[in-house]
């Protein structure tokens, strides 16, 4: 997820470069989804162990105790391996989930902030959110989870993501509270990375992607989301 507070410094003079990547980004996660199978799989471990790698960077910095890096590393390691693991083992319904929730959120969050500004949430670890753009960040997810579940059951996408849904109130209910929820999954995601950015010194996780930053700073808020989505398909199942 895009963290607002990186992105206010930035001049409009980088922005085809920036829309440039975000073009890549976006067709190469595209066709890993499409093509599916390993494709999919091996695109997930890649996009995982490059930003744990950048998560252990910051943790290098943040921490200078030896004991206190080896046990943030561990702790590392252990939430990038699982949302990896679980977005390997979801199907595209919930995959699609995750990342419609992720999108919406951020985008929402970001316009929501920007129009009506307001108090800040955390101004010590990231000054431009506010609680405008958490509210609007999980109103968007909201509408996402709904408007996902309602071309699933009410039949537009197809047979194959069939739910067995009712699409009465109770259940559209649940899935914009779900939706909801994600969203602020979501934001604590942001806001842990944010918080690493900031005792390490460092503006962006790595300088891999030009005009964006690292692969951790665009995923710090699906991750928690993947975990999130797990989580709760596994409980259901059971």
């Amino acid at each position: 997820m895009a963290d607002a507070d990186t992105l206010a410094p930035r001049k409009n003079a980088d922005l085809p470069v920036r829309a440039a990547s975000a073009l890549v980004m976006v067709v190469v996660a595209a066709a890993a989804l499409v093509i599916g199978g390993t494709v999919f799989d091996a695109f997930v471990v890649a996009i995982a162990a490059i930003a744990f790698a950048e998560c252990v960077r910051l943790i290098w910095k943040a921490f200078s105790n030896p004991a206190t890096r080896f046990v943030a590393i561990v702790l590392a390691a252990a939430y990038f391996g699982f949302a990896a693991a679980i977005l390997m083992g979801a199907g595209d319904f919930l995959i699609v989930l995750i990342i419609g929730a992720t999108i919406f959120t951020d985008t929402f969050a970001y316009f929501s902030g920007r129009t009506f500004g307001g108090p800040k949430i955390a101004p010590r670890i990231s000054p431009s959110k506010t609680w405008a753009g958490l509210v609007g960040g999980m109103v968007g997810a909201a509408l996402w989870v709904v408007m996902w579940v309602v071309s699933i059951d009410g039949g537009i996408v197809g047979p194959r993501f069939e739910l067995g849904l009712a699409l009465d109130a109770e259940n559209l209910s649940l899935a914009a509270v779900l939706g909801a929820g994600l969203a602020v999954v979501a934001q604590a995601g942001d806001f842990l990375e944010s918080w690493l950015k900031r005792r390490a010194g460092v503006k962006d996780s790595s300088r891999l992607i030009p005009g964006h930053g690292g692969v951790f700073d665009r995923v710090d808020g699906m991750v928690p989301v993947a975990i999130a989505v797990g989580l709760v398909a596994t409980s259901m199942a059971g």
